[in-house]
Formats: C-alpha cells, sequence, structure tokens
C-alpha cells in the first residue's frame, strides 16, 4: 500500500479541510468515466478512495502516524485498506465531492442519492438604500417541513407501522460494488431508510411524514453590503427526511438598479445637468445623495463630462468611513433663444473668435414649429424631482 499523504499529494500535518480539498480534486481528475481510455484509471481511483478512506478518519489516520500499515490490518501491495470490509455510509461521503460527471450516474444505479441535505437558495432583492444603510427584510418563501399531523411518522394517528422485510427493520442494506474495495451502506429502496412500512397514511402527508409550509423570516441586511453577496440561514432550508434535520437556506442579495446613482465598489456615480453660463462662471447647485440633498460647488469653465468628487457621501466601507460620490457633468444646450439672447450669444462667439455666421443655432423638430428637449434631459429631471419629493 502506498502512503495516502503521496497519493492525495498533501503534507503529514495537512488539515482535514485540506485532505477533503486534494481528494475533490483528484477524484476528479483520475474517475475512469473521465479516463475511459486509460485502463489504469480504475485502479488509481480505488488508491485515491481508499488513501481518503484513511485520512478522513481521525483513528485511521492516528493508527497510520502511528504504526503504518500495520496499524490498519497489515493491507499492503495496493489491496484495501480495510480487510474483512468495514462499511461506511457513501451517501454522505458522496455528498462532500462533485457529482456532476464524476459519480452521479454510478451511485445513481446502486440507488444512493448523494447531497440530500436540505439547503435552499434564493434571491433576496433589496435598495441601493438598503444596501448602502442596512436594513432588515421580511422573506417568505416555501420549505418542506415534518408534518404536524402525524409528527413526521408518516402514520394515521393511532395507527401502527409493519417492520421493513428487506433491512429488518435497520432502515439501511450493506453490498459490495466491484469499483470500491470495502462494504457500502445505503438507504433500504423499500422503506426509504426507515425501517418500517407504513400501511395506513396519515391523510395530510399521505405518508411522506413531510409536508410543504409558507415560512416568514427577517434578514438583517448590514451596511455596505455588495451585489451577489449572501447570507446562510442556518437551518432555514428543507427538511429532507422526518428523522433528519434541515438544511440551510443560501440568500444570495441582488441590488436593484436605481434612477440615479450607479455603484462603482464603495463610490456612488450620478450625473446633473448645468446650463451654459454655469459652466462657464462656475455656481453652486443642489445635487442629489443618498443622504438627501447636497451641495457642489462648479468651478468656473467645467467642462462637459468632468467629473466632480463629493466627498463621503459614497457606500460605507468595510474598513469604515463612507466612499465618495462623483458627479458627472452634462452642459445643457439652450434651444428656444429669445432674440436677446441670440444677439448675445453672436457677440459671444464674436468675442471668442468665431465668426458669427457659425455661431450655433438652434433647429426645430422636424414636423414641428419649435425644438422640443432631449428625451434624455426630461428624463433626467423627472428623476431628480420624484427622488427628492420620496425624501
Amino acid at each position: 500500500m502506498r502512503d495516502p499523504y503521496e497519493v492525495l499529494g498533501v503534507g503529514r500535518d495537512a488539515s482535514p479541510d485540506e485532505i477533503k480539498a486534494a481528494f475533490r480534486k483528484m477524484a476528479a481528475k483520475h474517475h475512469p468515466d473521465r479516463n475511459p481510455n486509460d485502463p489504469e484509471a480504475q485502479e488509481r481511483f480505488k488508491e485515491i478512495n481508499g488513501a481518503y478512506q484513511i485520512l478522513s478518519d481521525p483513528q485511521k489516520r492516528a493508527m497510520f502516524d502511528r504504526f503504518g500499515a500495520a496499524g490498519l490490518g497489515g493491507a499492503a501491495g495496493g489491496g484495501s485498506p480495510f480487510p474483512g470490509g468495514v462499511p461506511f455510509d457513501i451517501a454522505d461521503w458522496a455528498a462532500n465531492i462533485p457529482m456532476d460527471g464524476i459519480l452521479g450516474d454510478l451511485l445513481g444505479r446502486i440507488g444512493i442519492r448523494p447531497g440530500e441535505r436540505g439547503d435552499l437558495q434564493k434571491e433576496l432583492r433589496i435598495t441601493l438604500e438598503e444596501a448602502a444603510f442596512g436594513a432588515e427584510k421580511e422573506l417568505s418563501y416555501d420549505r418542506i417541513e415534518a408534518c404536524n399531523d402525524c409528527a413526521g411518522s408518516g402514520l394515521r394517528l393511532g395507527s401502527s407501522p409493519k417492520t421493513c422485510p428487506q433491512c429488518g427493520g435497520r432502515g439501511r442494506i450493506r453490498l459490495q460494488q466491484p469499483l470500491f474495495p470495502i462494504v457500502i451502506e445505503r438507504d433500504c429502496p423499500k422503506c426509504g431508510g426507515r425501517g418500517h412500512l407504513i400501511v395506513d397514511p396519515c391523510l395530510t402527508c399521505r405518508g411522506a411524514g413531510l409536508v410543504t409550509k409558507t415560512r416568514t423570516i427577517v434578514v438583517t441586511i448590514p451596511p455596505g453590503i455588495e451585489d451577489g453577496a449572501t447570507r446562510l440561514v442556518a437551518r432555514g432550508g428543507n427538511v429532507p427526511r422526518a428523522d433528519k434535520g434541515p438544511g440551510d437556506l443560501e440568500l444570495i442579495i441582488t441590488i436593484q438598479p436605481h434612477p440615479l446613482f450607479r455603484r462603482e465598489n464603495d463610490d456612488l456615480v450620478t450625473a446633473i445637468t448645468i446650463n451654459y453660463p454655469q459652466a462657464c462662471l462656475g455656481a453652486e447647485v443642489v445635487v442629489p445623495t443618498l443622504d438627501g440633498k447636497g451641495k457642489l460647488r462648479i468651478p468656473p469653465g467645467t467642462q462637459p463630462g468632468s467629473l466632480l468628487r463629493v466627498k463621503g457621501k459614497g457606500m460605507p466601507k468595510r474598513s469604515g468611513g463612507r466612499g465618495d460620490q462623483l458627479v458627472e457633468i452634462r452642459v445643457e444646450v439652450p434651444m428656444n433663444l429669445s432674440s436677446r439672447a441670440r444677439e448675445l450669444l453672436e457677440e459671444l462667439a464674436s468675442e471668442l473668435g468665431a465668426p458669427a455666421d457659425q455661431a450655433t443655432h438652434s433647429v426645430p423638430t422636424p414636423g414641428t414649429s419649435t425644438p422640443t428637449p432631449a428625451k434624455e434631459e426630461l428624463g433626467f429631471f423627472s428623476k431628480v424631482k420624484s427622488f427628492f419629493s420620496s425624501r
């Protein structure tokens, strides 16, 4: 028997998590299904599995560290490290390795359903304000729970179960598979692991012992949470079987788009529109922030597309404090000019060295007598008005 540490490629001080990770990687790489043209793949997979069974068991690992292969009953020469067939629950083992394309088909053929832990995954949608300042969100979802009417037994009140003849009431059966040099256990297919058969089932759950119920929970959202972050609600998932506890509920946070702000890490980006004199002469304008209305100083000569920074008005940082708000400047070009305004602009064009006949004139929208403001500008002002009116 080769050194199991060498087989999995880990050091003797490797942690259980490191051993598990190494095993998953090696099992995926050397599984026979992924190496159909390699006649030695099956033997390598057996060796990897045997090494993991030693190192994942604290007692077997300690015996091997102290006495070598002799401490495991003298297995040598590449044979099984478990003479006599040591049983273990392969369903629990298989739940810890990736099943797609590796062992799923094999385990399915022998009736093993790995990964039945009852874990659930749900999306939780929040607003940008809730992500920034934190919130408590109420979430209702359906999950599988034990039936209250029969306490999860699946039996009609007052009735009794019948002992399963296939497993003798154990709920488990043992079998030997050629691929695995060990005896494995799985749920009895006849009674589903209960050890008994239901003759008179509960009317509510029809003998399943489980029902679907709607559950409502309150989830705390911490300030500064990012889009795509997850929150784990322990024991908030399904009950996979009446004799097992519920799995966990994983919540995936989705931050809804905001009409005014775009998030970039800890900063927020928004845009405001100013008029031409404000861009030329400078001004103090009101800008929307997550905290309400704020003031921003526009420097003289500000160009369209410039980014101005408002300190401390962004998203909360993990290290403390807040990011900044970046304000993109858009300059509104007047479209309906009075004769006086046109005269002044022509004078300005002349002063700046541009010929008067090249001065910009407003162009009416086809089919109308006067130009109309751009839809983007109308939309922007409408959003700002709506934002401030809701504060």
